[in-house]
């Protein structure tokens, strides 16, 4: 069978997210180090992002959708369940983390300490301040959530907690989020629970000052 191809950058929260998904389920894969918008990932992405995939013939774009096609694909663990019940609810948190707390966790809150737009190139403290309150409120969302359960989507580890742990790695790196988490019980546990993960250790990314985070 052809080998997995991981095409992304180390440091993007979404090209660890699909290496996670082949680490638990002991799929050899090759990570092969390319940025967003070069022909590579062009020809495989309509609008340039990374990661993508390529495994013989077939190529697949956004971590989700090889996501899916790597737990369908390979035997080991399902990090989809096949429960109807357990299967939506990993559905509902990849998009909500996708879509309402990508938003405020990482492109305003992170990004203005990795990749601020000030002149000196610092982090934009008036920016970070205005999305501070955000921030806790996000965290304090996953906390209300993880306690239920223990994890997102029930009592198992599913890709709903694999597409939120690399973000929380980066959050818990700068005062505002470190300190959020740490006052949020149940999410502080769980965070200290899944890093300890062989996945999550195995892909561990280069240092926030050198990333592109989540491309």
């Amino acid at each position: 069978m052809a080998s997995v191809e991981i095409l992304g950058l180390a440091p993007s929260t979404y090209t660890r997210v699909v290496r996670m998904v082949c680490e638990e389920k002991g799929i050899p894969y090759e990570l092969k180090p390319v940025a967003p918008h070069t022909p590579e990932i062009n020809a495989i992405h309509p609008y340039g992002k990374m990661p993508v995939m390529r495994h013989g013939d077939v190529e697949i774009a956004e971590s989700k959708a090889i996501a899916t096609y790597l737990d369908r694909a390979f035997p080991g663990p399902k990090v989809i369940p096949e429960e109807p019940r357990a299967a939506a609810l990993t559905e509902q948190w990849v998009s909500i983390v996708n879509t309402m707390m990508d938003a405020p966790l990482v492109r305003a809150y992170l990004f203005n300490y990795i990749f601020p737009k000030t002149a000196d190139g610092k982090p934009d403290r008036a920016a970070i301040d205005a999305i501070a309150p955000k921030v806790r409120e996000t965290i304090g969302i996953l906390d209300a959530a993880i306690g239920k359960n223990g994890n997102l989507a029930g009592k198992d580890f599913t890709f709903a907690d694999i597409n939120l742990m690399p973000i929380l790695f980066y959050v818990r790196k700068f005062p505002e989020g470190a300190e959020a988490i740490a006052n949020s019980k149940n999410l502080a546990a769980y965070y200290d629970r899944h890093a300890a993960r062989p996945s999550f250790t195995a892909t561990m990314p280069p240092p926030p000052q050198t990333d592109r985070a989540r491309a």
